[in-house]
């Protein structure tokens, strides 16, 4: 043990100098490689006791600033009612607030009754517990509201992609609950519905009853992938995201956005921008107006870390789904470099890999650098696309292995970060293969705002605090 301790000092100091780890492409070979869907008539799937109860409830952040939640169920028999009953105290529920209920159909696929209901004028760093349904059929559950935003708030965020509803999915979802995750960064392909004849919108309801173990306790900050799209024109159904966009409500209009499937929220010393790769986001589209106008207004002082979800990778040295990021690279990584944004996570890869901090902006097509190159002011990009679906691994990285490309790996798993203040962040890539929980990429993180010599004199602390360092070697 004597010498693994300055190996670890040694490493830990280099992630502080340079903002990353050392880069490679893992040599871990998964032993079980297929990913199977599980049986709908698992228990994992069991519906909820007594009639008409409310089953696939999820939480979702309601507003800007983190003091609202949107609650959503669905009721399968008749409608019934959309109150939240909630309170400060467990079996008490002294406040009300009513939802709306709609419903779809999709072909020959008729969805339940689904409910949402705003719940709003919380307090920060408060428990709430809140019951739904009615009467035996009544169901009871908690969630807890972040702190305040502040530059210094600490917060942890579990980012989650690609999830499905396999075993391996079951493991992931196991494994995060183990974690002190508070909030799910999904970067989008949910359910995978569409992988079966006429898109079955019977496995849209059973991912909402397997994912509720979660979704219902903490907010899941949505965002979708190709699997939402669900454009069949041969089955009548040439709306597109009609399943999602009934079923998964996102506080849009609070951070000014013209649709629910891009917008921003505000989160303990986070900013959290969601885009949406497939959808308009070209010059003078709505998404790239919107995307203009608020990261002018982004406040760094307020929440220093500025944090970009998508689902298709602008970085990405897997063979699968080579280059798609590129037209939104081409459009948003000027200004993600120009706004210093810290992290970028995507999905949609079926493996995980990270990046260094790179940019290729001046690159137009017939001069400049054709490659990436090293960039301080830009993000780290992220994929995560590795939750557990039934297509299985990508494991076919090129190789070499290019330079912008830190840590990659074929694994499933999900990741960890903690925002410990408004300097430093710790992040965690954990592989959950063969039922094992596996810490596999720890990173520390410096804030791209507060890396500047200027601000960071205005701090009182100019160290890396000590209980920083042993969080950190307590990871490793």
């Amino acid at each position: 043990m004597g010498w693994k301790l300055p190996l670890l000092l040694l490493h830990v100091l280099v992630c502080l100098v340079n903002g990353v780890s050392c880069g490679r492409t893992s040599s871990y070979v998964r032993s079980e490689f297929p990913s199977t869907d599980i049986p709908l008539e698992s228990e994992y799937f069991a519906v909820p006791s007594g009639y008409n109860a409310p089953q696939q409830v999820h939480i979702t952040q309601g507003d800007y600033d983190g003091k609202a939640v949107i609650v959503s169920w669905v009721t399968v028999s008749e409608p019934g009612t959309s109150e939240v009953f909630y309170g400060k105290n467990e079996h008490h529920y002294d406040q009300r607030a009513e939802g709306t209920v709609t419903n779809y159909t999709f072909y020959d696929y008729k969805s339940g009754y689904i409910h949402h209901c705003l719940v709003d004028g919380l307090e920060y760093s408060t428990k709430y517990y809140y019951k739904i349904g009615s009467g035996d059929s009544a169901r009871e559950f908690w969630f807890e509201t972040p702190p305040a935003i502040d530059p210094d708030a600490s917060y942890t965020f579990g980012i989650i992609g690609d999830l499905g509803q396999t075993f391996n999915s079951l493991s992931t979802l196991q494994h995060y609950e183990k974690s002190e995750g508070q909030t799910v960064l999904s970067v989008g392909d949910l359910s995978y519905a569409d992988n079966y004849q006429h898109n079955d919108g019977d496995r849209w309801d059973s991912w909402g009853r397997l994912v509720e173990r979660s979704t219902a306790y903490q907010p899941w900050i949505w965002n979708t992938g190709n699997h939402e799209i669900e454009y069949r024109p041969d089955l009548g159904e040439t709306s597109t995201f009609k399943a999602y966009l009934h079923r998964c409500q996102t506080p849009y209009l609070a951070s000014k956005s013209s649709s629910p499937m891009w917008y921003a929220v505000r989160r303990a010393s986070a900013h959290i921008i969601v885009l949406s790769s497939y959808s308009p986001f070209v010059k003078y589209t709505p998404q790239w107006i919107w995307l203009r106008n608020e990261l002018r207004h982004v406040d760094r002082e307020k929440t220093p870390w500025l944090i970009v979800l998508m689902h298709a990778p602008m970085y990405n040295s897997n063979e699968a789904h080579y280059m798609e990021g590129e037209s939104m690279r081409a459009a948003f990584e000027k200004w993600f470099v120009k706004y210093k944004v810290d992290l970028v996570f995507a999905g949609h890869v079926h493996a995980y890999e990270r990046s260094y901090r790179i940019s290729n902006i001046n690159y137009n097509i017939t001069s400049g650098n054709r490659y990436p190159v090293p960039d301080k002011s830009a993000p780290v990009y992220i994929t995560v696309g590795d939750g557990g679906n039934q297509e299985g691994l990508a494991s076919r990285f090129s190789d070499p292995q290019p330079d912008y490309s830190a840590f990659r790996e074929a694994s499933y798993g999900h990741s960890i970060l903690q925002l410990k203040n408004r300097t430093h962040a710790i992040y965690q890539w954990n592989r959950n293969d063969d039922g094992k929980h596996a810490p596999a990429d720890n990173v520390v993180f410096h804030n791209q705002y507060w890396a500047s010599n200027t601000r960071r004199r205005r701090l009182k602390k100019k160290h890396f605090p000590l209980d920083r360092i042993e969080d950190l070697i307590s990871m490793l």
